[in-house]
């Protein structure tokens, strides 16, 4: 069970990823972040999102058009 979800569908590049760091800021120092998404570029986004911050990309996936990612806040 993610600490937190932000539900991202219906938004394109770049605001998915900037929701993201802004929720990441509320999330404790190894809690999770659950993203869901419409816009298929977020794969690749979240992928370059986690190594430029630190941050681990748990999980990803896609289901019916929406994309899920979870993340864990590293601090």
């Amino acid at each position: 069970m993610p600490d937190q979800t932000l539900d991202a569908k219906g938004l394109n590049c770049p605001l998915p990823i900037l929701k993201a760091k802004k929720a990441l800021k509320d999330v404790p120092t190894g809690g999770t972040l659950e993203i869901l998404a419409t816009d298929p570029g977020a794969v690749k986004d979240f992928e370059a999102f986690c190594r430029t911050t630190g941050n681990e990309l748990v999980e990803s996936g896609e289901d019916a058009g929406t994309y899920r990612f979870l993340i864990r806040h590293t601090g």
